[in-house]
């Protein structure tokens, strides 16, 4: 059925990178959301009505608010869209993670809501009257639920929208809550046993929880989250296989969403080289990987003196060093500066975040290490936190 909609509604729908493309999956699954949840909510709330059910009441309720969150999909998505302007210069595409934090915040509003309920019901049980015809619709809607489900999971995976993921894990939680709901009226006709807001206040609980999850995970490209090792080792591998290659570093990855990453990386070459050829390589590297991995890479070019035998010497030994204290992965833009009582080597160290061993301290122990190959050898160090760790160690 899935496979069925988007190609029917949605044109070159493969091509999932393209904007123009991933709006129409934003709209197509905003549509199917408000359609089946206007039908869900009508359903339940009349039986809830007809019943005196608070949970088949609040049930409803909470497919109004599905209907209500598939419309801010919907318009989110066609925000996202936009292109940039002289305000938002890097686009508009970040407002799809905004639409999924706003979605998370009303599943938890609408779990304190239903909490809010099933407590007072508690306090004041009321048996619900018994209908087949409700369990008929309940059974109906858990099917069409378990569909959505699915559907916006597929559609959400397919354009990796966490928008779209927010509102299947919404559409998974329903169908829980659905479930437990039929069981309490079962369990109330079949035992004369009041669970109705008991089990009120357990999917609410679980609503509640699954909506700080959906918080935490839709917030996390906002506030700059590690990107994924997948591009950031593609970018890594294709730029060192280019021929005059010497070595990368200083890799940064900007995410304003999908379709909007930025990226920038610091391309070792021959000082001694051809200079205008290695620029022209550069710029080659710049405009191959925009296209592969659909991103804005952006390329400084590092020359390097490959045949000064002290930086040779130097780069072997501090591999050495360096290898052998935890949480340092490499190092780089090695070069030295003479003085008449001195030698100068100016260099940058790249560590993981969660080193355990202080800046400070790391150099001091680098200088010491250092001067025991030469006293008079001296150190300018800079340390780079590095957010991912590379397979290879740059020097």
């Amino acid at each position: 059925m899935q496979k069925l909609l988007v190609k029917t509604f949605i044109k070159d729908h493969e091509n999932v990178k393209d904007p123009q493309v991933r709006e129409k999956y934003g709209s197509l699954t905003g549509i199917v959301g408000i359609c089946s949840n206007a039908v869900l909510c009508v359903m339940k709330i009349l039986i809830g009505i007809i019943t005196g059910s608070i949970s088949i009441l609040a049930d409803g309720l909470n497919n109004l608010a599905d209907g209500a969150s598939s419309i801010i999909t919907l318009v989110g998505f066609k925000l996202a869209a936009r292109p940039a302007d002289e305000d938002h210069p890097y686009g508009h595409a970040r407002i799809e993670y905004i639409t999924g934090l706003i979605i998370s915040f009303l599943i938890i509003f609408l779990g304190i809501e239903l909490l809010t309920s099933s407590i007072e019901k508690i306090r004041f049980p009321e048996p619900p009257e018994f209908s087949w015809l409700a369990v008929i619709i309940l059974l109906i809607a858990i099917a069409i639920k378990v569909w959505q489900a699915f559907f916006n999971r597929s559609m959400g995976k397919a354009i990796n929208s966490a928008a779209i993921m927010a509102t299947a894990a919404d559409s998974r939680n329903d169908v829980i809550s659905t479930i437990v709901v039929l069981a309490g009226l079962l369990i109330s006709f079949f035992t004369n046993v009041q669970l109705d807001g008991i089990l009120g206040a357990c999917v609410a609980a679980f609503i509640i929880y699954s909506g700080i999850m959906l918080i935490k995970e839709t917030s996390a490209p906002l506030l700059g989250q590690t990107p994924e090792h997948e591009l950031v080792q593609s970018i890594h591998d294709r730029v060192m296989d280019m021929e005059g290659v010497l070595g990368v570093h200083d890799l940064m990855v900007h995410d304003y969403g999908t379709g909007r990453i930025y990226a920038s990386i610091h391309v070792e070459v021959d000082a001694r080289g051809d200079l205008l050829k290695s620029h022209d390589m550069v710029d080659l590297v710049e405009k191959i990987l925009s296209k592969e991995l659909n991103i804005h890479l952006t390329c400084h070019m590092d020359p390097v003196d490959t045949q000064d035998p002290l930086l040779g010497e130097m780069t072997v030994k501090l591999k050495g060093i360096l290898s052998d204290i935890p949480g340092v992965i490499g190092f780089h833009d090695l070069r030295t500066v003479p003085g008449y009582s001195h030698q100068n080597f100016i260099f940058d160290v790249v560590v993981q975040p969660d080193i355990s061993i202080g800046e400070s301290d790391l150099k001091k122990q680098i200088q010491e290490k250092v001067a025991d190959i030469d006293p008079q050898y001296c150190t300018v160090i800079t340390i780079e936190n590095a957010y991912i760790k590379m397979n290879t160690q740059e020097d």
